[in-house]
């Protein structure tokens, strides 16, 4: 597919499925985001894209304002959450590169983030370009995204 072809593919909101990512010596599978992670990442025609990806099960805090949290609730709420936002560009057939602008991880502002894309239908495979730290070790990692259905209210 032609990079044009695949930016034209990526406009819309995609629903994360899974996110994997494979200990390059060993082999060990973890989930980063646990088991059932939610996500969901946007492509917008003018250029623009957001991702956010959160474990399930995060606890509330004690009281209901965001201000209000215990530095132990903030820290809990933020280590089970990725957020970023910026825009987007396809250089080659199977690559997207995400230009960090905002961020709740601030070493990523102002970078980039690329990703080899395959589509597969309805399926979107989001994937490291090569082996990165995650969890302690060296590991490949893997998002897997299905095309967003708009739900019911």
């Amino acid at each position: 597919m032609a990079p044009d072809e695949l930016r034209e593919s990526l406009i819309g909101a995609w629903r994360l499925v899974s996110y994997t990512a494979t200990d390059v010596a060993t082999g060990e599978v973890v989930e980063p985001f646990g088991p059932r992670p939610r996500g969901l990442i946007t492509y917008g025609p003018d250029g623009h894209m957001s991702a956010q990806i959160m474990r399930v099960g995060r606890p509330d805090f004690r009281h209901g304002r965001l201000e209000e949290g215990l530095s132990e609730e903030l820290a809990a709420a933020a280590a089970g959450y990725l957020a970023y936002a910026g825009t987007f560009e396809v250089p080659a057939e199977d690559t997207v590169v995400h230009r960090v602008e905002l961020s709740l991880f601030p070493n990523w502002v102002g970078g980039s983030q690329t990703r080899i894309a395959e589509l597969d239908g309805r399926r979107l495979r989001l994937s490291l370009p090569g082996a990165a730290r995650i969890w302690g070790a060296l590991r490949t990692g893997v998002l897997t995204w299905e095309r967003a259905r708009r739900q019911a209210v």
